[in-house]
């Protein structure tokens, strides 16, 4: 399967151009070259998306079928993920710019979650019988679950393929029909998925997908009353104004907004395994990762020895092309995402934090390779405070900053860690097993991992506190976004209900 020089736009079951013939490059982060072009859909060409879309699910039986024949869809998808795993791992990594290795572990995640919700789906299928001494013997009262309708799933560039099948599989799984507008910065392991899941069998009515940048079609996607869901997975910003969008219509909405994420390190940690868990933390994917540990939040007695250890393990990452098997990271995924990166390091020292590592971008002559690309170096930020905005506020990249607590004030640590707008993940380091868990119970945080950092499963729910979203995403409860509960009371003894015995004087409605 190839994707160059082939339409992008997947609408009404044929694979199209933009309806004005736009298009738009897209560019591999490693050297900045032109991958190839994707057309750039117009409004016109969203506003045909959702038209087909509401057709073929008011028409078509795909919501009727049974859960059954749908969940095995979702375990063909699945084998197809991993049949096609170098191929969509590549695309993915020139995308992207992540090494191979983490874009191998995304379809892997993502084939699992595929897997998950082929069983998970069947638990819908039987109806619940509602019983008791409120119920009728004569009446059958049943709820059920149904599909909420046109569900518009919108990704980002840090993780395309991964984001967007933890949306795609519940919302087909419950047989919704769904309008996919992947980031116009990283779209083509979605336009490749899109193929695979054509040829395993997906109808062409159950998907549309528009590549096109949020500003040029976004709020057509959000506004439409033939709109019933939008899923979103972005920056607070662009979060917040589909919030008041999908208001107007009243429309269901989930959101996850990413997160300042803190990784609070006891002084009973040993040394090594520490500075490998916090590097680790922040600075996979060039710390593009919405869980991020960006706030290193430490025990003053460790916290020298601690922050001295990180500096010197970020100092020796390996940076290079993700297709390269030596590099240990690569390059922020554009010129844009860089240039606020490098806003936000000299934001820090004016607020007055030290640079104890990083801050700019390798120097082209020691590291001539990387000098095409939007690489910037791992960055430790030291002495910083909560009342900077570079602690605040989600840069997105690959800063870490240092903050310090008091030695056994565990209050301390709590307080600096739920001092955040957000409310996504965090992570509580200590050999103390019990106080870990005791303080991780304390965090207004969706996640938070104790003796570890970044793992999950596809069984358990994902989402945050606060202005890191709402909904939940994985887990059972990734279900419940994408259906509709309905109670069918059914009685098989008709009566009548005598609530008006028409006894009454008659009412003269006549007027002259």
């Amino acid at each position: 399967m190839t994707l160059v020089g082939t339409p992008t736009l997947f609408i009404d079951g044929e694979w199209c151009a933009s309806s004005d013939g736009g298009r738009r490059p897209t560019y591999n982060p490693y050297d900045a070259s032109v991958i190839m072009h994707v057309d750039e859909a117009t409004s016109n060409d969203a506003r045909r998306a959702i038209a087909a879309a509401k057709a073929f699910f008011s028409s078509s039986d795909w919501s009727r079928r049974s859960y059954q024949d749908r969940c095995e869809l979702l375990n063909r998808m699945a084998d197809s993920l991993q049949k096609n795993k170098a191929e969509l791992a590549r695309i993915e990594t020139i995308d992207t710019g992540k090494t191979l290795g983490e874009s191998e572990i995304d379809i892997d995640d993502v084939t699992n979650v595929f897997r998950f919700y082929a069983k998970e789906a069947l638990k819908l299928a039987e109806d619940k019988r509602v019983t008791g001494p409120l119920v009728p013997e004569s009446v059958k009262s049943l709820v059920v679950h149904e599909p909420v309708g046109v569900c518009v799933l919108i990704t980002p560039w840090n993780y395309p393929i991964l984001q967007l099948c933890w949306k795609l599989a519940p919302a087909l799984a419950t047989g919704n029909v769904v309008i996919v507008k992947p980031s116009e910065v990283t779209p083509l392991s979605t336009i490749y998925l899109v193929h695979m899941m054509l040829e395993v069998g997906f109808p062409s009515g159950s998907i549309q997908l528009l590549t096109a940048s949020g500003a040029s079609i976004g709020s057509v996607l959000t506004e439409s009353p033939d709109v019933d869901l939008v899923s979103f997975t972005g920056g607070l910003q662009t979060g917040r104004s589909i919030i008041r969008s999908c208001a107007e219509t009243v429309k269901r909405c989930t959101v996850e907004l990413g997160g300042k994420n803190p990784n609070i390190v006891f002084a009973d940690c040993d040394l090594d395994w520490a500075i490998d868990n916090v590097t680790t933390a922040v600075f996979v994917h060039s710390g593009q990762v919405c869980s991020a540990g960006a706030r290193l939040i430490v025990e003053e007695s460790m916290a020298d020895k601690l922050v001295n250890g990180v500096v010197e393990r970020a100092q020796r990452i390996v940076m290079g092309n993700g297709l390269d098997a030596a590099s240990e990271t690569g390059p922020l995924v554009s010129a844009e995402h860089r240039a606020k990166i490098e806003a936000y390091v000299k934001l820090a020292q004016e607020e007055g934090a030290v640079i104890r590592c990083g801050g700019v971008r390798p120097d082209p002559v020691e590291f001539p390779h990387l000098a095409q690309g939007y690489f910037f170096l791992p960055t430790v930020l030291d002495k910083c405070d909560r009342t900077m905005r570079v602690v605040q506020e989600e840069s997105f990249g690959p800063i870490l900053t240092v903050e310090r607590f008091p030695d056994g004030d565990e209050e301390t640590a709590i307080m600096l860690a739920n001092d955040t707008k957000y409310g996504l993940a965090g992570g509580v380091q200590s050999k103390d097993q019990a106080r870990a868990e005791r303080v991780a119970r304390r965090l207004r945080h969706g996640t938070v991992w104790t003796n570890t950092y970044g793992l999950y499963t596809a069984q358990s729910e994902w989402g945050g506190y606060g202005m890191s979203g709402n909904g939940r995403e994985l887990g059972s409860k990734g279900l419940d976004e994408y259906i509709e509960v309905k109670h069918i009371w059914s009685e098989s003894k008709p009566a009548m209900m005598d609530w008006f015995k028409g006894q009454g004087k008659k009412h003269n409605t006549a007027r002259m």
